[in-house]
């Protein structure tokens, strides 16, 4: 039992810290535990996808920080530029990409620096990472 929370806590922090700016593979650790058949697919599921969301939420909080430090847009570099430009363009729908990787951190810290409305952008990131991770579950089972 402890060490099928121990494995949980391991998969929820490598999602987190995959969805936030630093590099992680969490895909592979959902693969990895999905084949083992040792946990609930459901709670694998589930812990995944709150972690992800979480840690993306991190980082759409760390936009809106410094959106109010530095309101000038030209202070961000190019590919953050043209996250905001997206965003701008396409609404908060383009957060359901989140789940993408390099871009989805950058999706994530744009929405936070327009201040989208941040229940919506809660909701749509969720929707994002679920579908990535189901789509992972159903291939590996």
């Amino acid at each position: 039992m402890q060490d099928t929370l121990l494995g949980l806590w391991g998969l929820f922090a490598s999602a987190f810290i995959s969805s936030t700016i630093m590099p992680g593979g969490s895909e592979a650790v959902l693969a990895y535990m999905v084949t083992t058949n040792l946990y609930s697919i459901h709670a694998l599921l589930l812990v995944a996808t709150v972690g992800n969301t979480l840690g993306a939420l991190t980082t759409w909080g760390l936009g809106l920080l410094a959106a109010k430090k530095y309101p000038l847009a030209g202070l961000l570099s190019p590919k953050k530029q043209r996250a905001l430009a997206l965003i701008e363009q396409r609404g908060v729908w383009v957060l359901f990409f989140s789940w993408l990787p390099i871009i989805g951190d950058v999706l994530c810290f744009a929405g936070g620096w327009l201040k989208l409305p941040f229940i919506t952008a809660c909701l749509i990131i969720l929707l994002g990472k679920f579908s990535r991770y189901a789509m992972i579950v159903w291939l590996f089972t």
